[in-house]
């Protein structure tokens, strides 16, 4: 079946090519708006993400990491006594204002942690150590936002909120959604931020035993008013679906991505149908000889299924080039197995399904007709 196909394909090579261009198009398209979607959706929750092994407590209003409400630092002795606790550390996460000395400005995300533990970042460290960040005016930012930041080196003094600070030390590859992340000590963070010495913007807690985490969420917000407390996994999922909700990227992406599939399944459609009218005799040949409608449609299923597989895979090889490509301006993507599978399953399914429009048609084909002149 699939010899008598590649015939089929190789016979009209123009029209196949269309189909083939059609069906690489919408893989590129599609695998490159998951992509910028994906890396969009770890930028929202990078900080959870990557401290998800901690218990997270934050305002009991907050479903969003990127929107922390202050509570009071004192909260954190009293978590600290609940039994099973390791240890608690506080975190700061307020935005703030830079000027460098280019005469440029921009806005930076200043990440507040606690020495010596550094619970809350930084990580992939390019340049430098966390310990870094102890130093007197220390703030260390990342590769990738060097031209945002007025094009910062190592070293380089500058601004926040009008008090100076120096690029003491660089990570490569924490982006961040909201703009660029600094991360510094706790209460240099609460001092260029002018921020209340007594609060706080989150405790990660840590459990001497990490299987408790469910247990103790529910004990903490059974127990304490004004707060909640948050698995880090759901908490990071919940930053994403409230930073979904409230934005329209969900729809741009997702809009996208739709029009791309009908692009392919269009394409693939009209092309398949109108190569089946330009060969109407040579079906209607193999009907008169005795092929059966099951064959047929087997025929041009195997012409749509071969045209599907090899257009994905040059599709998925462009989009990997895509990826390669844009990794280096600092947007890191990862495409889980699962998506690459699901483009895949989608696509092939694409082309099968634009197969019906022309196995609508030959199938209604009475042999005797092609033989009238």
């Amino acid at each position: 079946m699939f010899r008598h196909a590649l015939r089929f394909i190789i016979y009209d090579k123009p029209k196949a090519f269309g189909a083939f261009m059609g069906t690489v198009m919408s893989v590129f398209l599609v695998g490159q708006q998951a992509g910028i979607f994906i890396f969009l959706i770890d930028a929202m929750s990078v900080l959870v993400k990557n401290n998800s092994q901690y218990i997270w407590v934050v305002d009991d209003r907050s479903t969003n990491a990127n929107a922390l409400s202050p509570i009071d630092k004192r909260i954190g002795y009293e978590l600290q006594s609940i039994a099973g606790v390791k240890s608690i550390h506080p975190l700061v996460v307020t935005g703030t204002s830079a000027k460098f000395a280019n005469g440029t400005t921009s806005g930076i995300t200043l990440v507040g942690v606690e020495t010596p533990s550094f619970a809350g970042g930084p990580w992939n460290m390019n340049i430098g150590r966390c310990e870094d960040m102890i130093k007197d005016g220390a703030i260390i930012t990342e590769f990738f936002d060097k031209e945002a930041l007025g094009g910062l080196q190592m070293g380089e003094y500058f601004e926040i909120n009008g008090k100076q600070v120096f690029n003491a030390a660089e990570t490569k590859g924490v982006r961040g959604f909201s703009g660029a992340l600094g991360f510094t000590t706790i209460e240099r963070a609460r001092y260029l931020a002018n921020m209340n010495v007594n609060k706080v913007s989150a405790f990660l807690v840590e459990l001497k035993d990490p299987t408790q985490q469910e247990a103790t969420v529910a004990l903490i917000n059974k127990r304490f008013f004004g707060i909640r407390a948050w698995e880090g996994e759901e908490f990071n999922r919940e930053t994403v679906v409230t930073m979904l909700k409230t934005s329209g990227i969900a729809i741009s992406f997702g809009t996208i991505i739709v029009f791309a599939l009908l692009i392919g399944f269009v394409i693939i459609g009209l092309t398949l149908y109108s190569a089946v009218i330009d060969r109407i005799k040579d079906y209607g040949t193999l009907k008169a000889i005795g092929a059966k409608n099951t064959f047929i449609r087997k025929l041009i299923l195997a012409q749509a299924g071969i045209i599907g597989v090899c257009g994905y895979i040059v599709g998925a090889v462009i989009t990997e080039l895509f990826r390669i490509g844009i990794e280096r301006t600092g947007a890191i993507i990862i495409f889980p197995i699962y998506v690459r599978i699901s483009i895949m399953a989608v696509t092939i399914t694409i082309a099968l399904l634009g197969s019906f429009f022309a196995i609508s048609r030959i199938t209604k084909l009475e042999p005797g007709q092609v033989f009238r002149g």
